[in-house]
C-alpha cells in the first residue's frame, strides 16, 4: 500500500464521528461502509493529499484513486473523485475504460455515482464530448449505477451549455 493511502485512512479515522456514521445511513438504501464525517471534511483531506500526489505521473494517481475505490469507504470515493476530478486536463479517450471499470466494480450507492459522474465523468465528456455514444450504452446496462452514471454525467456539461440535445436523448431512451 502506498504511505499515502495509509496516512489519508488515519486522518480519516481521527475526524470519524460515530453520531455522523449512524446519521448517514439513513440516506441510503444500499448498506453504505462510511467513517462518519461531512463530505467537506473528506473533500479538505482530498486536497491536502492532492498537494503531495500531484506530481505524480497519471497513471500511479489513477491506481492510488482504484485502492481508494476498493476500499468500499465512502469518504475515500470522494477523494478517488476528487484527484479524479483534478487530473481532468489530462484525460484521454482510453480513460474512459478505467471510469466504466470504477463505476461498475466499485461504485455501490448514488453519492459516490454523483460524486464521480457530475464532475469526473461530466469534465470526460465535456473534453471528449463525442463519446456521449459510450453513454448511451450505459444506459442499457443491467448495471444500476452505469445507467444513473449515463445521465448524470451530464449535468454539468449541460449546465455549461453542452451536450442538452444528447442529455435528453439519454433520459427518454432508457
Amino acid at each position: 500500500m502506498d504511505p499515502v493511502i495509509s496516512l489519508i485512512r488515519e486522518e480519516l479515522e481521527k475526524h470519524a464521528d460515530p453520531g455522523i456514521r449512524k446519521s448517514s445511513r439513513r440516506f441510503f438504501r444500499e448498506p453504505v461502509t462510511c467513517y462518519g464525517m461531512k463530505t467537506t471534511t473528506a473533500t479538505t483531506i482530498a486536497k491536502k493529499y492532492w498537494a503531495t500526489i500531484r506530481s505524480r505521473d497519471k497513471k500511479e494517481i489513477l491506481s492510488l484513486c482504484e485502492e481508494l475505490y476498493r476500499s468500499g469507504y465512502l469518504e475515500e470515493t470522494f477523494i478517488a473523485s476528487e484527484w479524479a476530478r483534478r487530473l481532468s486536463l489530462h484525460y484521454d479517450r482510453e480513460d474512459s475504460a478505467v471510469f466504466r471499470h470504477w463505476i461498475e466494480t466499485y461504485i455501490s450507492n448514488w453519492a459516490s455515482c454523483d460524486g464521480f459522474c457530475n464532475h469526473a465523468a461530466g469534465d470526460f465528456i465535456g473534453r471528449f464530448p463525442d463519446s456521449i455514444s459510450e453513454l448511451e450504452q450505459w444506459t442499457r446496462s443491467e448495471n444500476r449505477w452505469l445507467r444513473r452514471a449515463a445521465t448524470v454525467s451530464l449535468i454539468l456539461p449541460a449546465k455549461h451549455g453542452k451536450s442538452l440535445t444528447n442529455r435528453y436523448r439519454l433520459r427518454h431512451s432508457s
